[in-house]
């Protein structure tokens, strides 16, 4: 059973299922699904709680010894165990499945996985636990949902702000939800319940955001020129290595240059999609979108403009390294439209 973040609350209001997996790429929401199934769990009578880490060395006959070991005074227990890389093993995965067929009454198990990737989400491993069990995803928002989520956050503490106080705080914590969550926290000791101004939110918050490269290629694909900018600046002030950041832009636009040449060849999409393994739902659908603007010419250009910048990083030619990979954006920005914020 699949549930969604936002349905955890009510679902935590009843009696609790045998078996909860939480995984996600965000850690601030897996720790708080987390937090909010253990206080269930004690508020449900599950008296006794015995943490277990699958790290190097790990022994997986622990895991069901955990669950068979309720100690003289104890009818029920939470049995929590994190499994940190994600990945159990041969033998990890074995022990999950058995133990997935055995979950005994007046045990709840709670597994915490970081975010995971296609192949694992299809190992049987994954499988078994998620037909067991509950399996609740908390992945961050996208940023086009973050003012939304930030205006959440602020109703939690009984105040509210304007769209353009949102997409202020948005900006300053792109990238940094725990920062994010800090800051409204903040605008909670700060201010009493209510509206909040524009100024009072601009006076309180902080220059957060953890710019990363991937955030730069996603607003470049959404075709999002101002973001692009911020995003570039912003990696500029963080130190990051130039290489990196044109590894990532050159090879989104060598894939999209494959996949435009496909498309005039009379191929399908999806099937050029597999082809080039892109399979996170939010990228193919800013391929989609991109794609139409993008004929063959521009995307060759590009090609021919990473590799210039490949030399420049090399020193083999001059000019400004960080200039140039503004206007490289800009080129596959230009004439579009990029989503509201």
């Amino acid at each position: 059973m699949n549930l969604r973040p936002e349905q955890l609350a009510a679902h935590l209001d009843k009696p609790l299922a045998p078996l909860y997996v939480l995984h996600g790429n965000e850690p601030l929401l897996v720790l708080e699904a987390g937090d909010a199934i253990r206080a269930a769990a004690r508020k449900q009578g599950y008296a006794e709680r015995e943490v277990l880490v699958a790290g190097q060395g790990f022994k997986w006959t622990e895991l069901q010894s955990a669950a068979g070991n309720l100690s003289l005074f104890g009818a029920s227990k939470l049995v929590d165990l994190r499994i940190p890389n994600g990945k159990p093993g041969r033998d990890g995965g074995e022990a999950l499945q058995r133990y997935a067929k055995t979950l005994d009454d007046g045990i709840v198990t709670l597994i915490t996985l970081p975010e995971l990737d296609w192949a694992t989400r299809k190992a049987a491993w994954f499988v078994a636990l998620c037909e067991a069990g509950v399996a609740i995803e908390t992945n961050a928002p996208d940023r086009d949902r973050l003012p939304d989520w930030i205006a959440q956050r602020l109703a939690r503490q009984q105040q509210k702000t304007g769209p353009e106080a949102l997409a202020f705080i948005a900006d300053h914590v792109e990238g940094n939800l725990l920062a994010a969550h800090q800051e409204i926290l903040k605008l909670g000791l700060l201010h009493p319940p209510g509206e909040l101004s524009f100024d009072a939110v601009r006076e309180a918050i902080l220059n957060v955001a953890r710019y990363n490269v991937d955030s730069l290629r996603q607003a470049m694909l959404e075709g999002d020129a101002a973001r692009c900018a911020r995003l570039l600046e912003g990696l500029k002030g963080e130190g990051e290595a130039p290489p990196l950041i044109l590894w990532a832009l050159a090879n989104e636009i060598r894939t999209l240059a494959n996949l435009r040449q496909g498309l005039d060849e009379g191929q399908q999409l999806q099937g050029l999609m597999k082809a080039e393994r892109i399979f996170d739902d939010r990228r193919r659908l800013a391929i989609q979108r991109a794609l139409p603007r993008l004929d063959g010419a521009p995307l060759r250009t590009a090609i021919l403009h990473a590799a210039r910048i490949d030399r420049m990083i090399k020193g083999l030619v001059g000019g400004d390294v960080w200039d140039e990979f503004l206007q490289l954006c800009l080129r596959l920005t230009r004439g579009a439209t990029p989503a509201r914020r």
